[in-house]
């Protein structure tokens, strides 16, 4: 049986590779990650880090996992005072738009590579498509609570609002069109409200 101490020591390591993986994916994205850049972020041998994770892919997925967490909190407290309901699927929205636009490697990370690159292939799909779905699910619900929208209405607003805003994304962090970022927000409310009202 392990020590405490070992224990211990053992999520220590895992963290400082982890953080290094993070600042390295939310500077540069994907592209730079491998094991000797992580190692060397790190402040560690690059075989040291096969003692605490299977392989790169291993320590993506831990770093997707606290990038979700991380997006999460911040557009929860972003929106914490917002009005129930439409008013805070609207500010949800936005707010899950503008993490992306300050972090276009976590955008990278989660849009444009491949799942089976990042392991885990359901759990990390699942984590990916379906986070604007889980930060707006109590609001959803509330709408259906109070008969401002159907279930079946709700679904198809959830898919618009999904796909639409990946695709603003996607166009404005990789083609910049829009040119700059007050028509990018410009046009991002405009498709928001034609989908939530």
């Amino acid at each position: 049986m392990r020590k405490k101490n070992q224990i211990i020591q053992e999520e220590r390591m895992k963290a400082y590779f982890v953080e290094a993986t993070k600042k390295l994916l939310k500077g540069e994205g994907l592209k730079v990650v491998n094991v000797r850049n992580i190692a060397e972020e790190a402040g560690y041998s690059y075989a040291t880090l096969y003692n605490y994770f299977k392989d790169v892919k291993e320590l993506v997925f831990e770093c997707a996992k606290d990038f979700e967490s991380e997006c999460i909190e911040i557009v929860k407290e972003e929106t914490k005072n917002s009005k129930r309901g439409i008013s805070r699927i609207k500010s949800i929205s936005k707010s899950y738009v503008k993490y992306f636009v300050q972090y276009p490697g976590i955008f990278e990370l989660f849009f444009l590579e491949r799942i089976t690159d990042l392991g885990h292939k359901n759990p990390t799909n699942n984590l990916v498509y379906f986070l604007l779905d889980n930060l707006c699910e109590e609001e959803w619900n509330y709408c259906m609570q109070q008969h401002i929208w159907s279930k079946n209405e709700i679904e198809i607003k959830k898919e618009l609002l999904r796909n639409n805003l990946a695709g603003l994304l996607l166009f404005y962090l990789n083609r910049h069109t829009p040119k700059n970022y007050n028509e990018f927000v410009e046009l991002t409310n405009r498709q928001i409200e034609n989908i939530i009202r």
